[in-house]
């Protein structure tokens, strides 16, 4: 009977210790918690020139997150895989990322096409998906749970056509890459161009691992209606179009999409470069900006910490990673841990300047920007300035 009633001691001394434990134990485990993050971005590969700087930043700012305490207390992890810009990998890495590493939210792809490969995943998953790549289609029509940072397509095309329109040309030739962001940009210049008084004369696409397009320029050459020339892609054929123009004795002007804002294409174009004009976020031109403007101190503080840290100039891509990751901290600081409520909390924010402008989203509106947000700029002595017409 003692030896009895010793056990049941003992076993109610351990029932007793387990609910302290249990009291205590959420309070410890929340303690060691992390904000838990991934990024799916193409870090090499064809697309690297958009993905490199956009996983740079975001190490950047995590660490700098970090140092400053967190988030409610809480520290970051970041989790980047590398796709490559390829859309398969971006599938598995994304069900990585749900289902094994149980990430809060995910930033990237760095890429249209891979964006648009694992949108479903992350609706399906109840996941927030904040996409560095620019095409429409990725926020039209909204999707729940996805997000974008670059300006629209439809704003970018409109921000040429207007430039167009005010140097007196009407008759075009429309070039674009065989990506989804090629494929989604063309689309939108061939519907927004009657509507601005723009008749497009000659339509091509081209593969994104071109290493030369003499062929396809001499084919939009030889019709004399062209007046300008539209290129729409973000891969290194950017440059080699502008090569391949120039070499043919072609100067028509050369129009390019947002998704040449990294200086490094200009590098890779050399003098064929000179006067493309584009349009793009006040990042490439901050220090051109007014003082007081919403924007400035922000732009300049990012690039001045980014130039610090990787001895490279700071684009327009590290800057939409930028924008993600800001929109993602504001909405966590409020939401905490819970994957729906980060989602509800980005769709409420309003006013937040970033990189590529300042963001207001809504229910109808997983973009946030208006077509404010686009500078056009041009090249100049192998420099982005602000375009001030001809």
């Amino acid at each position: 009977m003692t030896i009895k009633r010793h056990g049941r001691k003992i076993a109610l001394w351990a029932v007793m210790v387990l609910a302290i434990t249990g009291m205590l134990l959420p309070a410890s485990l929340y303690a060691a918690q992390t904000y838990k993050i991934g990024a799916i971005l193409a870090v090499t590969g064809p697309a690297s020139f958009l993905g490199g700087p956009e996983a740079r930043t975001l190490e950047m700012l995590v660490d700098q997150t970090n140092a400053a305490g967190g988030i409610n207390g809480q520290k970051i992890e970041l989790i980047i895989k590398d796709s490559g810009g390829n859309p398969e990998k971006a599938i598995s890495f994304a069900k990585q990322l749900i289902e094994e590493e149980k990430v809060l939210a995910v930033i990237g792809p760095s890429t249209s096409g891979e964006t648009m490969k694992i949108k479903k995943i992350f609706e399906q998953a109840g996941t927030t998906l904040i996409s560095c790549a620019a095409a429409e289609v990725i926020v039209n029509p909204v999707a729940q749970y996805v997000f974008k940072t670059p300006q629209k397509d439809s704003f970018a095309a409109q921000k040429i056509f207007q430039t167009m329109k005010a140097m007196g040309i009407s008759k075009i030739a429309v070039l674009a890459g065989n990506t989804g962001f090629g494929k989604a940009g063309k689309a939108q210049l061939l519907k927004i161009a009657p509507e601005m008084g723009i008749e497009v004369v000659a339509t091509e696409v081209y593969d994104k691992q071109s290493k030369d397009l003499s062929a396809v320029v001499a084919k939009i050459k030889a019709n004399k209606d062209v007046q300008a020339v539209v290129n729409w892609s973000i891969v290194p054929a950017q440059a080699i179009v502008a090569k391949n123009m120039r070499q043919a004795g072609w100067d028509v002007p050369l129009f390019q999409s947002h998704g040449f804002g990294n200086i490094k294409y200009v590098e890779a174009a050399g003098a064929a470069a000179e006067g493309i004009i584009f349009p793009c976020g006040r990042l490439l031109v901050a220090d051109q900006l007014p003082d007081g403007h919403p924007q400035k101190a922000l732009l300049v503080d990012y690039i001045a910490g980014y130039e610090k840290k990787y001895q490279e100039t700071a684009s327009a891509f590290g800057g939409y990673a930028y924008d993600a990751f800001i929109i993602l901290e504001a909405a966590m600081e409020k939401a905490g841990m819970d994957p729906a409520k980060i989602r509800d909390e980005i769709e409420k924010i309003q006013n937040l300047p970033g990189t590529s402008g300042v963001f207001s989203f809504s229910p109808q509106d997983h973009n946030g920007l208006d077509i404010d947000s686009f500078e056009m700029i041009t090249v100049k002595d192998g420099k982005f300035v602000p375009y001030k017409g001809m």
